[in-house]
C-alpha cells in the first residue's frame, strides 16, 4: 500500500513555536526539522537579518547546528522559495520576532501555497508585552506550542524574558530590540519580572 505522506499532500498549515528566551525552542525546532529528513521531506530554515549571534545557521543550546537563509524582510522568504526551492513542502522560521510586520501575510501566503510553516520566535519583549508580528502570526496558525523556561529567581515555569542592564532590570523605555544572550537576558516568571517605570494598569 502507497504511504501517505501529511507534508506532500496538497495542503498547508502554520505552526508556531513560542515563550521566552531559555525555553528550548530553538531545540523544539531541531527536533522537528531533524525528524524530516527520515520521511525524506525537503525544508528550509530562514533567520532574520537582525539576529547577528550565527552567521547562516541556528544554533540551540544543546549545540544543534542547522544550516539557514539569512534575509532582510519577510517578502525575501517568498522570493528565495520561488526562485530555489520549487519542491520544498516545509518553511521554518526562527527568531520570528525580529520579521517585519508582514511577517504574518508571508506566513499565510505559504500556508495558503500548499507550504507547511514553523514560526519560531519569542511572543512577548522584555516588556512583558507582544510582538506584533508573533502575535498575528499566533491568531493564524493551526498550532501553538507555548513553552516555558525556569525563572531564574525562584524556579518557578517562567514565561516572561527579563533585560538586565549594568545588574538592574531594563527601563521601560528603552529600546525593544536589543540581541543578546543570557549576559543581558534572564528567564523569570511573573511574580519576579521586572521592568522599570512600566505603566500601572488602571483598575475601575
Amino acid at each position: 500500500m502507497a504511504k501517505t505522506n501529511v507534508y506532500k499532500n496538497p495542503r498547508g498549515w502554520i505552526e508556531v513555536i513560542c515563550g521566552p528566551m531559555f525555553a528550548g525552542k530553538s531545540e523544539e525546532l531541531w527536533r522537528k526539522l531533524n525528524r524530516l529528513k527520515y520521511a525524506d521531506i525537503d525544508y528550509v530554515l530562514f533567520k532574520p537579518q537582525t539576529d547577528t549571534r550565527t552567521k547562516d545557521e541556528v544554533v540551540s543550546r544543546d549545540g544543534h547546528r542547522v544550516k539557514a537563509i539569512t534575509v532582510k524582510t519577510s517578502y525575501d522568504i517568498i522570493n528565495y522559495i520561488k526562485k530555489n526551492k520549487k519542491n520544498c513542502h516545509v518553511v521554518a522560521i526562527d527568531e520570528a520576532q525580529f520579521f517585519d510586520n508582514n511577517l504574518p501575510d508571508v506566513c499565510q501566503y505559504l500556508a495558503d501555497h500548499k507550504y507547511n510553516v514553523y514560526v519560531v520566535g519569542l511572543d512577548t519583549d522584555f516588556r512583558g508585552e507582544p510582538f506584533a508580528p508573533m502575535l498575528k502570526v499566533m491568531a493564524f496558525a493551526e498550532k501553538i506550542i507555548k513553552l516555558n523556561a525556569i525563572c531564574s529567581v525562584c524556579g518557578a515555569p517562567a514565561t516572561r524574558t527579563q533585560r538586565i542592564i549594568n545588574n538592574k532590570p531594563a527601563n521601560y523605555q528603552d529600546d525593544i530590540i536589543q540581541v543578546g544572550d543570557n549576559e543581558s537576558y534572564e528567564a523569570r516568571c511573573r511574580a519576579h519580572h521586572i521592568v522599570i517605570d512600566k505603566p500601572k494598569i488602571n483598575s475601575k
